[in-house]
């Protein structure tokens, strides 16, 4: 398994709340891929699963999801 995710906060959550996120995922070990701050209020990132572990319970985050490719028919 993959350890890329997708990182959605909470509605209200600020930008430079997230930025501290980021920062914080940078500095574990982990590396911020793209921000979705006009879509979803979050980003893309690879997490060691330390770091992973740390945020599942996270109250600012709304939910965190495997980061993926996605297709129609």
């Amino acid at each position: 398994m993959s350890n890329r995710y997708i990182v959605v906060f909470k509605n209200g959550v600020t930008k430079e709340q997230i930025d501290q996120y980021v920062n914080n995922v940078n500095n574990n070990g982990g590396e911020v891929g793209h921000r979705y701050d006009s879509i979803l209020n979050g980003f893309s990132a690879t997490l060691p699963e330390s770091f992973f572990a740390s945020l599942q319970n996270d109250e600012l985050i709304d939910y965190i999801e495997p980061d993926g490719v996605m297709t129609t028919q």
